[in-house]
């Protein structure tokens, strides 16, 4: 691949803290003006985010606390990908895991992104399932909340009063809104 203008170059990184869910790394980098210096970038482990949506156009999510940020919102339901294990599997166990519901079929990858490309690595995937078993009570006790199914027409609004926390709940919810919408369009 050739460098495009406008594009940094990278001298190396050193690793100045790492542990099970964050790395923290200084990069010795070139901008495009030619200077350089050391830029900390943070490494988090791949995600991987799974969003149920039923027959009744609602979207399986969680109400809870976030302290990082002091916020109260809507969560979808993911966690980090563990070693050797694929990132659709992770979103299915995370949903069961969280929710009790357990994904039926086989998902849709949705959409893939890093929420924060300016200083963070965090790779992303939403997987899509539209149906789901309850099969019992959330067995992982950390991720306390309010289990709801929330309508789809209800994600314009809570994007507006920020109830939705962070680009693992806005970016698939929003997407799926957009290109739902843009196939609608196009079939008429």
């Amino acid at each position: 691949m050739t460098e495009a203008h406008g594009s940094w170059k990278t001298y190396g990184e050193r690793l100045i803290y790492d542990n099970r869910w964050v790395r923290l790394g200084l990069v010795d980098v070139e901008a495009p003006n030619g200077e350089r210096w050391d830029y900390h970038v943070v490494h988090l482990a791949p995600i991987a985010i799974g969003m149920v949506v039923n027959e009744q156009d609602e979207v399986l999510m969680l109400w809870r606390y976030r302290f990082a940020t002091e916020q109260w919102g809507y969560e979808l339901l993911g966690g980090l990908v563990e070693e050797g294990e694929a990132p659709a599997v992770t979103a299915a166990r995370e949903i069961e895991e969280e929710s009790g519901w357990r994904p039926v079929g086989e998902p849709e990858h949705l959409i893939g992104f890093e929420p924060l490309p300016g200083q963070v690595t965090a790779k992303t995937d939403v997987y899509l399932w539209r149906q789901a078993e309850q099969v019992g009570e959330p067995t992982e006790t950390e991720e306390v909340g309010r289990l709801e199914w929330v309508p789809l027409s209800r994600i314009p609004e809570l994007a507006l009063q920020q109830q939705l926390l962070g680009a693992g709940a806005l970016v698939p919810l929003l997407y799926y809104l957009a290109s739902r919408n843009a196939n609608a369009a196009g079939q008429d």
